[in-house]
């Protein structure tokens, strides 16, 4: 009995081997396809991943890798006991929920009211201007922003006409991170409602008319109806959501903020920035952003893992 298991198990690799051999004779041009972005991928990806090493050591530029002092996880424990990176960790903790929060919000909402526009002409031409936004780099977004909320800004004239002072909103530590949240919705909220509205699309009419037999009228087949079937669509994007609670945005914070709001603006990436780029304490912005790496990762099969179970959502 155990032969046949195990003569069946190899003829069964046997056929795998063979299959996968076939495949690759048969389709040869893709793979071949596939090559540049693989080649890409490894040298610009994998091979700079031998730098994490520094993380481990008192990297000296002038000695190198191979002869720099080995401390171990010296810069790991420095990551905690120094106030700076402690406030980067809180801070990018704190901008990043708020970001998943009201991003996963704002466009549920949206969609559910751009679906009660029933023209057709007024709702495109809603849905193209709120998307665009998300084709405008940070730069350009961040540019805008300056202008406006400057001391000299739209905003800060407005204010003046009413008899306000004027109020320095990118210089002010507990207004940057209400400005950073508020601006990054703005930028990707057309975005993410594409999904919502795509969900509600594919909701069979029936149930609206099932509703509407029982009296319901549009709120209330938008509460019982709409919102229930968008829950497991829901569930998989705020589950999603979750390996990026230490992604704060390094684009949208390096091009709004400045040394007046490090104490509530600055976030791991950034604080890496300063520490290794531009103090050249190179070893020890390698620590912070390996460990900010290893946590993402954690959190990202942490998210998969609950897609899969509540959604029923997997890639493979």
């Amino acid at each position: 009995m155990s032969q046949v298991v195990i003569k069946g198990s190899l003829t069964k690799k046997k056929k795998a081997g063979d299959s996968w051999k076939k495949d690759l004779l048969k389709n040869w041009r893709l793979h071949v396809l596939l090559l540049p972005g693989i080649i890409f991928t490894i040298i610009f990806a994998y091979i700079p991943m031998g730098g994490i090493v520094i993380a481990f050591q008192d990297y000296k530029p002038w000695l190198g890798i191979f002869k720099s002092k080995w401390v171990g996880l010296e810069h790991f424990y420095a990551i905690f006991q120094f106030q700076e990176s402690r406030q980067a960790i809180i801070n990018t903790l704190i901008i990043a929920t708020l970001k998943i929060i009201f991003g996963l919000i704002v466009p549920i909402i949206m969609a559910l009211l751009l679906n009660e526009v029933r023209k057709i002409g007024i709702k495109r031409t809603m849905q193209t201007l709120v998307y665009l936004p998300h084709f405008l780099s940070w730069v350009t977004v961040a540019g805008m922003m300056i202008d406006i909320l400057s001391l000299d800004g739209i905003v800060n004239k407005m204010l003046n006409s009413l008899g306000m002072h004027s109020v320095f909103f990118l210089g002010e530590p507990s207004l940057f991170r209400p400005v950073v949240v508020i601006s990054d919705i703005w930028k990707s909220f057309g975005f993410g409602m594409i999904v919502y509205l795509a969900t509600i699309a594919g909701i069979d009419p029936s149930y609206y008319e099932a509703a509407e037999m029982d009296g319901a009228n549009r709120f209330k087949q938008t509460i019982y109806v709409t919102i229930p079937c968008m829950l497991p669509m829901i569930i998989v994007i705020a589950t999603l959501q979750l390996g990026n609670v230490l992604n704060a945005g390094f684009d949208q914070i390096f091009n709004l903020y400045n040394p007046l709001v490090y104490s509530t603006g600055d976030i791991i990436d950034t604080y890496v920035y300063r520490a290794s780029l531009l103090s050249g304490q190179y070893s020890f912005g390698t620590a912070v952003g390996l460990f900010k790496s290893a946590v993402s990762l954690i959190l990202i099969v942490i998210s998969y893992r609950l897609a899969y179970k509540y959604g029923d959502y997997k890639i493979f």
